[in-house]
C-alpha cells in the first residue's frame, strides 16, 4: 500500500465553517486535501494529506495547453448515530481510471486513493454537513503538469482530492427544472470524448448553458451531434423518460457519461420490477408521446442532484410542460429510496453504501 504523508493545518489555519442551511453548491472548501504526483518510469509518489493550498504551475503546462485534464465527483453523507457514508466510491475511482485511458493519462491505485480519501474524511469529519439534504461533495482531479509544448501525452501528472461541503445543486430544490433543448450547439461526437469525465467537455457546454440560463431555463438537454435529433443527456446529468409506463434512457454510445446514478437507477427500477429499457430515443418521439399524454415524466440522474424531475422542456421556440410541471410518482420514489440508502436510514441491499 501507497506511504501517505500527513500534514495537518495548525488551529489558527483553521477556516471558519459556513452556514449549513445556506451552503450552495462549489463555494466553500474544507482546511485539507489530498495530493500525488505521477512521473513516467517512476509512477505515483509524494503522495500526502496537506492543508488546502495554492498550486504553483509552469505556464508551460500541458493542460494549459492540450487540455488534459479529468475529475470525478463523489459524496460523503453523515447518517445516523453521526456515522459518515460514501456512495460507490470505487465505481466513481474505476471510472475516473476510464477517463484516464481514454485522455493517455495514467491510471490511479483505486485501492490506495480509496484508502487515503478515507483517511482525509477522517480528518475534515466536522466539514460533513449535519443539515437536512446537506452533503460533502469530494472532488478527485488529475491535471497534466509537465511543461512542454508540442502535442503528445504529458509525462508528468498531479492528482488531488478537495472537499467541499454543499447543499441543493439546483436553486429549485427537489422541484422540477426547466430546460432548454438545444439544436444549435453540440456536447461531444462518438468517437471523441464525450464518455469521459474530461475538463474540455464542460468548457464547450458553457455557451448553450449561458444562453438557455438567460431565457430562463436551468440545464441543457443536449441531441446527438451527427443528427441533433436523438437526445443524449443534461448537462449535468443523465436523463430518463416514463413512457406508457416504459422507463426509457439513451444508451451509452461513446458520446454519454456512463453515470453512478444512472446505473443505480437502472438496478434499483429494474429490481421493482419496471420495464426499463436503454436505446436511441429521439426528440420528436417524446413531444409526440406528451402531444397523445404518454409522456408520465422526465427526470435527470446525477452525483449533484441526485434525481431532478423535469417539469418542462423547451424546443424549437415552443415549451412542452411534462406531467403537469409537478414531480412524478417514479422520480420521488427513486429520490427517497436514494437519500434512505446514501443516509444509511434503511438497508443496503447492493453494497454500495461504504463506512468511513
Amino acid at each position: 500500500m501507497m506511504k501517505i504523508k500527513l500534514e495537518k493545518a495548525e488551529d489558527h489555519e483553521l477556516k471558519l465553517k459556513p452556514n449549513e442551511n445556506a451552503l450552495g453548491f462549489g463555494n466553500h472548501f474544507t482546511d485539507h486535501m489530498f495530493v500525488m504526483t505521477y512521473d513516467q518510469g517512476q509512477g505515483w509518489h509524494d503522495a500526502e494529506i496537506c492543508k488546502y493550498k495554492d498550486f504553483s504551475l509552469d505556464p508551460a503546462a500541458m493542460v494549459l495547453h492540450y487540455g488534459q485534464a479529468i475529475f470525478e465527483g463523489l459524496k460523503a453523507y453523515r447518517g445516523k448515530d453521526d456515522q459518515i457514508f460514501l456512495f460507490r466510491p470505487t465505481a466513481n475511482l474505476e471510472r475516473i481510471n476510464a477517463s484516464a485511458t481514454r485522455m493517455c493519462m495514467p491510471e490511479v491505485p483505486v485501492a490506495d486513493v480509496l484508502k487515503a480519501l478515507k483517511q482525509l474524511l477522517e480528518l475534515e469529519r466536522e466539514w460533513i454537513p449535519r443539515a437536512a439534504g446537506s452533503t460533502l461533495y469530494i472532488r478527485p482531479t488529475m491535471i497534466a503538469t509537465e511543461a512542454g509544448l508540442g502535442v503528445r501525452p504529458a509525462k508528468r501528472f498531479l492528482f488531488f482530492i478537495i472537499l467541499c461541503p454543499v447543499g441543493a445543486y439546483y436553486a429549485e430544490g427537489f422541484n422540477p427544472v426547466k430546460i432548454f433543448v438545444t439544436d444549435k450547439y453540440v456536447r461531444a461526437v462518438r468517437g471523441g470524448v464525450g464518455q469521459a469525465k474530461t475538463a474540455g467537455n464542460y468548457a464547450a457546454s458553457i455557451m448553450a448553458a449561458v444562453e438557455a440560463k438567460q431565457q430562463g431555463y436551468t440545464q441543457v438537454l443536449w441531441l446527438d451531434a451527427i443528427e441533433r435529433k436523438y437526445v443524449e443527456e443534461v448537462g449535468t446529468m443523465n436523463i430518463f423518460f416514463k413512457i406508457d409506463d416504459e422507463l426509457i434512457t439513451p444508451a451509452l454510445n461513446g458520446s454519454i457519461l456512463p453515470g453512478i446514478t444512472r446505473d443505480s437507477v437502472l438496478r434499483l427500477t429494474r429490481d421493482w420490477g419496471l420495464k426499463v429499457t436503454e436505446r436511441e430515443i429521439s426528440i420528436d418521439e417524446i413531444i409526440a408521446a406528451n402531444a397523445r399524454g404518454g409522456l408520465q415524466e422526465i427526470f435527470g440522474t446525477g452525483t449533484a442532484a441526485v434525481i431532478s424531475p423535469v417539469g418542462s422542456l423547451h424546443y424549437k421556440d415552443q415549451d412542452y410542460t411534462i406531467n403537469g410541471g409537478k414531480t412524478g410518482q417514479l422520480a420521488q420514489r427513486l429520490f427517497d429510496e436514494m437519500q434512505a440508502i446514501q443516509y444509511g436510514r434503511q438497508p443496503d441491499p447492493y453494497d454500495w453504501m461504504i463506512k468511513v
